[in-house]
């Protein structure tokens, strides 16, 4: 199957620290870990770790870092002659203080104005699965009108005019508790079950499509023939930069190979889950294998 994924890519530099750094003070960290990033293209790498035909369209800038984005890519088998290089801006680039005490990650990302359509041909064809993350609006917007048969998943990490219309297009919209809390003015509570009903039917009724929440380390909310959280399984956290971009590739590969909803979200909570125990996103995505191992060993099905 031929997976387009169109959207932000930037270039990471993960710090790891073992305590969240004192204001004012030196700190010295062992090594760096540096690759690239963003949602639809972290997405798009793991696609072609695990064997799919994959596409990406994106920006970055006609710098060394853009040039080290396009090297990942083709490296791993990703398709890149749709890739922008854009003189009139920088490449994204992430700093991120990874706490390893914990798990959580704090992000520094300083980003260009980028624009909305990317300045290449329209001429793929045969596409059977498009990613977008809301970057590159019209470009997106495109390529979901000229393949209405494909199926169509945004990562919706953030509100704005481009996700809420990105949202009615797609067959699915996997969004992220912020995203969903923030759209619909209300706020998720883990003791009353009745709050992620409430948020899931406004988000249903306004996208009128498929709607996945994701809950972080307490998986996933969405309706099979009843409402339900998905959990995730149990690990030890590092870093976990990367994690959502990992589940929603990992979401997208199982829906276009077929597994049911509930499988590929399970499936994607254990990838994103297995890569928060290893610091560095790309460094960080499990192999198909291991996800499966993982699945039937812990009797998910």
């Amino acid at each position: 199957m031929k997976i387009v994924c169109i959207g932000h890519a930037t270039y990471d530099t993960t710090l790891p620290l073992e305590k969240y750094p004192i204001e004012n003070q030196k700190h010295r960290i062992p090594k760096k870990i540096e690759c690239g990033g963003g949602p639809a293209s972290n997405a798009a790498y793991l696609l072609a770790k695990w064997g799919m035909d994959t596409t990406f369209i994106g920006i970055v800038g006609n710098d060394y870092y853009g040039d080290k984005i396009i090297e990942e890519f083709k490296n791993i088998g990703i398709e890149t002659d749709y890739i922008e290089k854009n003189s009139n801006i920088e490449t994204d680039t992430s700093y991120i203080l990874a706490n390893l005490s914990n798990g959580s990650r704090t992000i520094l990302t300083a980003k260009s104005d980028l624009p909305i359509k990317v300045d290449k041909p329209n001429d793929i064809s045969g596409v059977d699965v498009i990613l977008v993350d809301g970057e590159h609006f019209e470009t997106a917007k495109q390529m979901l009108l000229s393949h209405p048969n494909a199926i169509s998943i945004i990562d919706a990490g953030r509100v704005n005019e481009y996700t809420k219309e990105l949202g009615k297009m797609v067959t699915y919209l996997v969004c992220s508790k912020d995203f969903a809390e923030e759209f619909t003015n209300k706020k998720v509570d883990y003791q009353n079950f009745d709050s992620l009903i409430e948020i899931y039917e406004i988000l249903k009724m306004h996208f009128n499509t498929n709607v996945i929440i994701t809950l972080e380390d307490k998986g996933s909310f969405t309706k099979l023939d009843d409402y339900e959280i998905i959990p995730s399984i149990k690990v030890k956290p590092l870093d976990s930069t990367g994690a959502g971009d990992i589940f929603h590739g990992a979401f997208t590969y199982f829906i276009a190979n077929q597994y049911n909803l509930k499988q590929a979200i399970e499936l994607a909570s254990i990838a994103g889950a297995l890569s928060v125990e290893k610091i560095g996103s790309r460094y960080a995505m499990p192999t198909l294998q291991e996800v499966l191992d993982r699945y039937y060993d812990h009797d998910i099905i």
